[in-house]
């Protein structure tokens, strides 16, 4: 624990120690990062250190140095980090194997589960569990033949982990032809539901949790917390069909290789719940919109996902049949995936840490700095990301910032007139990139998709402010908006009218898969 005022020695990048013993500069950091970095990069240059909570961190600032920092594994720990924040976090014990609690390498385990073939099932469980969500578990909301009301982010959290929750974790058991089927559904979207508030609660103090800050401060955070950890206790995940391939391979290396007890195996079930979720929501959110204030930009999304539907020959039926896009169809709409693109790059805010094992000599571009060992080395990408240099006004929303003339993926980003390796980066970037990344993507076109073919929407104020980002999550990923904002969907008729005369059967086609 730093308290006492690290003095600069030779060679090492310029310090700030801030005033405050212990705190440092993380009350400053905290209040706007982008910001104080931006000061401090004016003050020093490309690399700075500053304490921060105890911790002395080196900024690194220049986007031409950052692939030095991948090159540095032999100094530097990306894990070390990683595993200290997620025991402190959810309250399970450490996941380093050099720990002995467990020999199970997690990040393989998610690269295994969350790409390849099984990122084909996880698309084709989520496309039916949204649908199931979208038409079937909300239907009481849209039988009533008006436009409803309700807050656009509060629409995209239910939607995105009532759907997500049942693609994970599967669904109770259940018989197809229980004459209690609905009550069933009705119960199980309850305890989903119940599941989200205790998420919600428990992720609000997140931040404070990876500050270090006690989780034993926070009583009803803590409570939610225990609460979403009984839920995903192993003998109620076997009460469950479905499971992903994720679930049952974590399962199943919980048991074999760790010794973990009940809850902390539930508790690194709590870990993916939250990894899962916190990011995608407020990625959704943004996306979506992002889209209602830009008329151009919904135009051009309905068409591309209209034109592949049609390819796909799918489209909205009155059968009971629900729309079905393959990952190949999803890859092949570049004006969703530049729209999500711009959508994230205006609302991340992550951090890309490194922890140095022993003293060592960073060596950038043009120069080299001495770092101690434990020091932390870290990219902010905002940065890059609000760069007008890289990116002609920043701030503003362009749908097709991230296509080329031809319409196709850009990949052409410059500074100073150098091309960029590294320009966006909104997952981190090197080894320890967000390997559930191609999947959350993913998710969000399917979610966008679907909202184009059975809903008509709009902005209950087309001329509402964009919401300001909500700074106290940053380094932690994609920022929340820091008001809801209201908007208004109604079915497309012929859905409605099938809502209205006919029982959907989504819920008995996922059980009978």
């Amino acid at each position: 624990m730093a308290l006492r005022r690290r003095r600069r020695r030779q060679g090492e990048p310029p310090l700030e120690n801030g005033f405050l013993p212990y705190l440092g500069c993380a009350l400053k950091f905290g209040a706007n990062p982008l910001e104080f970095l931006k000061e401090k990069q004016k003050k020093h240059g490309h690399i700075f250190t500053c304490h921060v909570a105890g911790k002395y961190i080196h900024f690194l600032t220049d986007p031409f140095s950052y692939h030095a920092l991948m090159r540095q594994g032999k100094h530097l720990d990306w894990k070390k980090f990683h595993f200290a924040t997620s025991a402190k976090a959810f309250g399970h014990g450490s996941i380093d194997p050099a720990e002995g609690n467990t020999t199970e390498n997690f990040h393989q385990t998610f690269i295994r589960t969350l790409q390849g073939n099984a990122l084909d099932a996880l698309i084709e469980a989520m496309m039916e569990n949204l649908q199931y969500v979208m038409l079937q578990s909300r239907a009481p909301k849209l039988q009533s033949n008006t436009w409803v009301t309700e807050g656009l982010y509060t629409f995209c959290c239910q939607v995105m982990f009532e759907s997500g929750f049942l693609t994970l974790f599967g669904k109770e058991l259940n018989s197809n032809n229980d004459k209690n089927l609905s009550s069933k559904q009705e119960t199980e979207r309850a305890h989903i539901l119940n599941a989200l508030e205790n998420f919600k609660e428990f992720d609000k103090i997140f931040p404070a949790l990876v500050a270090g800050l006690p989780i034993h401060l926070f009583k009803s955070a803590h409570s939610a917390r225990e609460k979403l950890g009984e839920a995903l206790l192993h003998k109620n995940l076997l009460k469950r069909d479905n499971l992903s391939e994720l679930v049952t391979l974590r399962m199943f290396l919980n048991d074999t290789l760790s010794t973990f007890d009940d809850m902390e195996k539930a508790k690194t079930h709590v870990a993916v719940l939250w990894a899962s979720q916190a990011n995608t929501i407020p990625a959704t959110f943004w996306t979506l919109f992002y889209l209602l204030k830009s008329p151009e930009a919904m135009r051009a999304a309905t068409k591309e996902v209209q034109s592949v539907l049609e390819s796909a020959e799918e489209s909205v039926s009155l059968n009971g049949k629900h729309i079905s896009l393959n990952r190949k169809q999803l890859d092949n709409m570049p004006i969703l995936d530049s729209i999500i693109k711009e959508a994230m790059r205006l609302s991340s805010a992550s951090m890309t840490f490194r922890v140095a094992k022993e003293d060592f000599t960073l060596h950038l571009e043009n120069d080299a700095y001495n770092i101690r060992k434990d020091d932390v080395v870290a990219l902010y990408p905002q940065l890059l990301h609000f760069d007008p240099e890289i990116y002609a006004d920043p701030l503003t929303f362009k749908y097709n910032r991230f296509l080329n003339e031809n319409g196709e993926e850009k990949t052409d980003f410059y500074r100073n007139g150098r091309k960029l390796k590294h320009y966006y980066m909104p997952f981190g970037t090197g080894i320890a990139k967000c390997p559930g990344r191609l999947f959350a993507v993913h998710e969000i076109k399917q979610f966008l998709a679907l909202i184009f073919s059975y809903f008509e929407i709009e902005l209950v104020d087309s001329n509402v402010k964009c919401p300001s980002l909500d700074q106290s999550r940053a380094g932690l990923g994609i920022l929340q908006p820091s008001n809801d904002v209201d908007f208004s969907l109604v079915t497309e008729d012929e859905i409605q009218d099938y809502l209205i005369s006919s029982n959907f059967t989504f819920w008995q086609d996922i059980q009978s898969r």
